[in-house]
């Protein structure tokens, strides 16, 4: 379904770079899924998706979460980044739908990771 995307992706330097550590995916595993997905659910809603975000461009660490790591990889780390890849207009609050879209970019990331 998002072959397209991350074929994309996978042609930028700097996102290609993004790769999930072991402890990571131990991480993972003793969390589980739907907890990661939870997680990923919380980081957008309260990070990503009001129109205005104080610290956008840096509001998503590079490391200390898988999500954080996934965020990078997909595209779904700011305002910006979200813009450029995945057309939704910065300064306007992103929607359920639109959340949900990143959030499943995110898990259909983390689940190639996990191979």
């Amino acid at each position: 379904m998002y072959d397209e995307l991350f074929d994309r992706l996978s042609k930028s330097d700097f996102r290609s770079r993004f790769k999930l550590k072991e402890k990571d995916i131990l991480y993972i595993e003793q969390k589980g899924l739907n907890t990661i997905k939870s997680h990923a659910r919380d980081f957008i809603a309260k990070r990503i998706a009001p129109a205005e975000i104080k610290n956008d461009g840096k509001q998503t660490p590079t490391k200390g979460h898988p999500v954080f790591i996934a965020q990078h990889a997909t595209a779904c780390c700011c305002r910006g980044c979200i813009s450029k890849w995945h057309n939704f207009p910065k300064a306007v609050p992103l929607d359920n739908e639109q959340q949900d879209y990143l959030v499943s970019i995110i898990m259909e990331w983390i689940r190639r990771q996990m191979l």
